[in-house]
């Protein structure tokens, strides 16, 4: 474990071009993704508000599904290390798709009550439109922030209600095409609940704060994907970062106390979990693309790294800021990660207090050489990261939280 101390590099200012403007927030790569469905909507004008609810209502699903997930950063995680990184560091951002979710579940909405107010008024079509505006309300950041069950509940049941009254209203008004466009809508949001299991598990808690939870029922996920996990699978999943280790058969999950459901897995430590679906992948996964990367962790965050860590695929130096790792991860957790990262900067903030994570993660990727920065962190000190990084002209990378 390497001493932690006042980084030597100094931190450089901040680029303040154009280009380095458009890399923060609001500009992000979701974002942008989001314009750009909404731009090619309005380009489509003139096209009839009901092919418009289908294409838009099917690629807010489909972009959603985990094996199109997969296949999204499959081909973009492709990418061979001699490409420019220019080209790597925007390949790197497969993980804001979700902003074409974003954009074509609002589209789709705005064309529906087109739809609604242009045709006879029928008590089904207003329903409809009722449950997407619904929806659409609770998934603004805000209020998905402060409600975020009612937010997934409202998502779920909401949708599902959606899909059945699609159906009806297509047979209603004869609509041939949506009906095809439908089936295939359905399949995409059944097929994870057609691998729904409850799986047994073994919980080892080294303290009050973290339960790691170990699986071993038949899947060994790959490094940078991730399990949703429930103990109510009608009412609330929660995903979590899949550790596996090298020629071991199944995973572990580091969990953390964070609100009420983890909280109640820590102190219940039950004997079986559900999930459902297959290892998704996340943002973790885009290391491939470097020929060296800078993790930085806190806390829990080291969960999502471990595995990349223990693998050893791509080199790879690590930062983790966290309260008392031993006493709070236990010896075996950090002995087995300084034993493939024996030079670590594992800052104790117990003793230490709070780091300054830009200039420690400038310093190390500057001293290793690395490519890019990957940080699991909380939503305010992702964003940091992250957006101070890049305007420092290295690539980085973490959870965004839009969408």
């Amino acid at each position: 474990m390497t001493e932690t101390s006042i980084p030597r590099t100094a931190l450089p200012p901040a680029e303040r071009s154009l280009a380095a403007r458009l890399r923060r927030r609001p500009f992000t790569h979701h974002n942008r993704l989001v314009a750009a469905v909404v731009c090619a909507n309005l380009a489509c004008v003139a096209v009839a508000p009901s092919t418009m609810v289908l294409a838009n209502f099917t690629l807010a699903v489909l972009i959603r599904q985990q094996y199109v997930i997969n296949l999204l950063f499959w081909l973009a995680t492709s990418a061979p290390t001699r490409w420019p990184l220019r080209v790597r560091w925007t390949l790197g951002k497969v993980y804001h798709f979700g902003g074409l979710h974003v954009g074509a579940a609002t589209c789709a909405t705005v064309w529906f009550l087109v739809m609604a107010v242009t045709t006879p008024p029928h008590v089904l079509t207003w329903t409809i439109a009722a449950l997407l505006v619904a929806m659409v309300v609770f998934a603004w950041p805000s209020v998905r922030a402060r409600c975020h069950d009612r937010f997934e509940r409202a998502h779920r049941f909401g949708g599902w209600t959606v899909l059945v009254l699609f159906a009806v209203h297509a047979v209603l008004f004869g609509d041939e095409a949506a009906g095809w466009v439908l089936a295939v809508v359905v399949a995409s949001v059944a097929l994870p609940w057609l691998r729904l299991r409850r799986v047994p598990v073994r919980i080892v808690r080294p303290s009050r704060h973290v339960a790691l939870v170990h699986f071993d029922y038949g899947v060994t996920p790959f490094a940078g994907s991730s399990t949703a996990v429930s103990r109510n699978p009608l009412l609330e999943w929660h995903s979590f970062a899949n550790v596996p280790a090298p020629g071991r058969s199944g995973f572990r999950l580091t969990i953390s106390r964070a609100g009420d459901w983890t909280g109640s897995l820590i102190d219940d430590m039950p004997s079986h979990v559900w999930v459902k679906g297959i290892p998704t992948a996340g943002v973790g996964n885009i290391d491939k693309l470097f020929t060296s990367v800078v993790w930085v962790a806190t806390g829990s965050g080291i969960g999502p790294c471990l595995p990349h860590l223990l693998s050893g695929s791509t080199p790879a130096r690590l930062v983790w800021s966290t309260r008392h790792p031993r006493r709070t991860y236990g010896d075996a957790l950090v002995d087995e990660i300084l034993e493939v990262q024996p030079d670590a900067v594992v800052w104790d903030t117990d003793s230490d207090g709070k780091p300054d994570l830009v200039a420690l993660a400038y310093q190390v990727c500057r001293e290793s050489g690395a490519e890019a920065v990957i940080c699991i962190s909380n939503r305010k000190t992702t964003w940091h990261v992250v957006q101070e990084l890049e305007a420092r002209g290295i690539p980085a990378f973490g959870a965004i939280w839009d969408s």
